[in-house]
């Protein structure tokens, strides 16, 4: 019996998930660095973090930058 691929719901929910949980654990990083901040701080460091997405300027893969949306031909 071959395994069911999950639909495109699914794949989103998954998706969905995981941005949640890594943003969750970004959070306790904060909190633990920042132990004295408040909420909104840490709220504040948190966007930032997400907007600025430190170590991955330019994307999350290796390879050279190109222009998007794409060039048609």
């Amino acid at each position: 019996m071959s395994a069911i691929p999950p639909d495109a719901s699914e794949k989103l929910r998954t998706t969905f998930d995981l941005f949640e949980a890594g943003r969750d654990l970004m959070r306790q990083n904060l909190r633990r660095a920042y132990s004295e901040a408040s909420e909104a701080e840490i709220t504040r460091r948190l966007n930032a973090w997400l907007r600025e997405r430190p170590g991955a300027e330019d994307g999350d893969a290796a390879g050279r930058r190109v222009p998007w949306p794409r060039p048609g031909p």
